[in-house]
């Protein structure tokens, strides 16, 4: 006899079924839900365009799909074979590969909606952060200065050059960040400081994913650059 065909209510169980298996077992599935929420709330509260809605949508979408599809392969690969292949190796590759193309695409199509008003805010609050009593960066930098001199001395680890509290890396990348900020003119000020700044993240990451520093050490040392570059900064003007 043959197998009855599922009713549509069937068919709709099966897919929330899906996504909600996706959702408990892919970490990458979960940020992607997250950030998704973040950026349609944010798009509201902005008031964003049909237009501009309408691109989010498909681009939050697009990276939904590709990493469910990811997901899918995936797993019909780990079925299909118990031993290393290199052509599920390159499959699997592919579709990872396709999930970081959507994730590319909504990072540019959020920016393209969102930089408008993120600049104009941006600089306001950068000027306004610049105008502030240097006094106020130079405490914070000595409270920073103490935290960092006090944990390396409770945990003795680490050389001057490798390892230990602060991360040097970290400091000089973000010290990098504030000051191509400041130096950058008005017109191009948010999107140079954003990719200085992912930039510095990436730095601190690396440091992280080798081993040589934990993320307190990097923190710590993003903090130090940072504020001694702004206070730097404060003074000049």
């Amino acid at each position: 006899m043959s197998q009855r065909s599922p009713r549509l209510l069937d068919s709709f169980n099966y897919a929330f079924e899906g996504i909600i298996h996706v959702l408990r077992t892919q970490r990458n599935m979960r940020l992607h839900f997250a950030v998704a929420a973040v950026v349609l709330v944010i798009a509201i509260v902005e008031n964003v365009t049909k237009i501009e809605l309408i691109s989010l949508l498909l681009a939050i979408a697009f990276v939904l799909i590709a990493e469910m599809i990811n997901t899918a392969i995936e797993g019909a690969i780990d079925v299909a074979t118990s031993s290393f292949d290199p052509m599920a190796k390159l499959a699997k590759d592919i579709a990872a590969g396709a999930v970081l193309i959507a994730a590319i695409n909504a990072v540019a199509v959020g920016y393209l909606v969102f930089s408008g008003t993120a600049a104009n805010r941006t600089s306001r609050l950068i000027d306004r952060v610049r105008d502030a009593p240097a006094e106020l960066t130079l405490v914070a930098l000595v409270m920073t200065v103490i935290v960092v001199i006090g944990i390396k001395a409770l945990t003795r680890s680490g050389s001057p050059l490798r390892g230990g509290l602060p991360s040097g890396h970290a400091a000089v990348a973000f010290a990098g960040w504030i000051a191509l900020t400041y130096v950058t003119g008005s017109s191009h000020r948010f999107l140079v400081s954003s990719i200085a700044f992912i930039l510095a993240l990436l730095v601190a990451q690396t440091r992280v994913e080798s081993g040589i520093h934990s993320s307190l050490e990097v923190l710590l040392g993003g903090l130090l650059g940072a504020l001694t570059t702004l206070a730097l900064f404060q003074f000049s003007g």
